[in-house]
C-alpha cells in the first residue's frame, strides 16, 4: 500500500474532482479555450505567444484528472510490484 501521505494527497484531488466546482471549472475553461484559440483575433505576435501560453495552462488544468489519475494508478503498480519482490 502506498504511504498514507500519499494516499491522502490522491484522495484530496479525487474528492475535487467529483465536485460541481471542478465541473463547472472545467466548462469554463473550455469555453475560454475556444475563445482564446482564435488566431483572428490575435492583434500581434505577441497577442499569439500570450493566446498560447493561457492555452497550455488551460490544458494542464483540464487534463489534470487523468494525469492525477495516471500517477495514482502508476504509484500502486510500483507499490505492488515492490510488495512482491519483498515476498
Amino acid at each position: 500500500m502506498i504511504d498514507k501521505e500519499l494516499e491522502t494527497y490522491y484522495r484530496a484531488y479525487r474528492d475535487m474532482f467529483m465536485s460541481d466546482g471542478w465541473k463547472q471549472l472545467q466548462e469554463d475553461l473550455m469555453s475560454n479555450a475556444n475563445i482564446i484559440n482564435s488566431v483572428e483575433a490575435c492583434k500581434d505576435g505577441n497577442d499569439l505567444s500570450f493566446r498560447k501560453g493561457q492555452l497550455a495552462i488551460i490544458g494542464n488544468i483540464v487534463n489534470l484528472e487523468q494525469q492525477i489519475t495516471l500517477a495514482e494508478e502508476q504509484a500502486n503498480e510500483e507499490d505492488e510490484v515492490e510488495e512482491e519482490e519483498a515476498a
